[in-house]
């Protein structure tokens, strides 16, 4: 019997599951929790809020790395390219479960502006937010350091923080979700902290409504992002124009090729498929043509994010075709 694991072998997929994802899913059911007996037990509108969005993006998180999981499946025979898309499916309705939340605090906060509530717990709900801020805000760290690790940038220390927001179109969809929630997050435990302060210490208890009504916002716009990016993946979407032309400098890497007739460059995920057609010099033999291809092939094949390349071959034409994605 052979004692090698199978391709889609059920443990060798969760271990190439997104760990953002899952890390967020864990962080985000404890803070949930937390936020939740502190919400009950003092009644501030902010923290209800708080709560919404962390309930929300523990759910989403768990359920957005199930689907990673599923996405790193192996080709089969009836699906010969991949499950790459999977996870465009699994994030759309993790944009579900967020406008449902952000519906419902939308709500409470205008009901909490008609019918202000006066918050008790002023130090159990500081503890609380502190904590949040400190649990969103060490995930969100996490986060931006594979979006850099996905989006293969050097950057260490502060400058990882500016490389995570210039390449996070780059990095695969559930860390682009783990990144915008526990963004907001953050800042919805910022707000919602704010607004327990200045309620505690003054009469403008308006503002718990106020601040319960922008957090929802702030959930609706992650919503509106996730929801646009990952409608855009499953259409299919061109790579990065800088993906491309790393993927035309292996090719013309090969000493042979004259020209890139036609190439394209699909995203599927966080993975790529090539199909072009290269020119290569007058007068070789087929042999030595397919050789030429096939090296072309195993070269781009060593990249961990390309995951099919189909070449086709022509004799050089003579007229220049290709010309670099960031010149056109």
């Amino acid at each position: 019997m052979d004692s090698k694991p199978k391709p889609n072998n059920f443990w060798s997929l969760l271990k190439k599951g997104n760990m953002s994802s899952a890390i967020a899913a864990i962080g985000n059911t404890f803070i949930a929790i937390v936020k939740g007996i502190a919400a009950a037990m003092t009644g501030n509108g902010a923290m209800f809020a708080s709560t919404m969005h962390s309930v929300a993006d523990a759910v989403n998180q768990a359920f957005v790395f199930a689907g990673s999981v599923l996405s790193e499946k192996k080709p089969t025979r009836r699906f010969p390219t991949g499950f790459g898309r999977v996870i465009h499916i699994f994030c759309m309705v993790a944009v579900i479960v967020v406008t449902i939340m952000a519906y419902e605090t939308i709500k409470e906060g205008f009901h909490l502006i008609k019918h202000p509530v006066h918050a008790s717990g002023l130090w159990l709900n500081l503890t609380v937010l502190i904590l949040s801020i400190l649990v969103d805000g060490y995930v969100l760290v996490k986060a931006m350091k594979e979006v850099v690790h996905e989006s293969r940038v050097d950057a260490k220390g502060w400058a990882i923080i500016t490389a995570a927001f210039k390449n996070i179109h780059r990095a695969a969809p559930p860390t682009r979700l783990v990144f915008y929630e526990d963004l907001v997050a953050t800042l919805g435990a910022m707000l919602a902290l704010i607004a327990v302060a200045v309620t505690a210490f003054s009469a403008f208890s308006m503002l718990d409504g106020i601040m319960t009504i922008s957090i929802g916002f702030l959930m609706v716009g992650v919503a509106f992002r996730v929801g646009y990016d990952n409608m855009v993946g499953l259409i299919g979407v061109a790579a990065p124009p800088d993906v491309e032309d790393k993927v035309a400098r292996i090719i013309f890497s090969e000493a042979a090729v004259t020209d890139i007739y036609q190439m394209r460059v699909l995203q599927e995920g966080r993975y790529y498929h090539v199909e072009g057609l290269i020119e290569l010099d007058r007068g070789l033999s087929l042999a030595d043509a397919d050789d030429i291809k096939f090296k072309i092939r195993d070269k781009l094949l060593l990249d961990p994010d390309i995951t099919d390349v189909t070449l086709g071959i022509i004799e050089d034409n003579g007229v220049k075709n290709w010309m670099p994605a960031h010149s056109r």
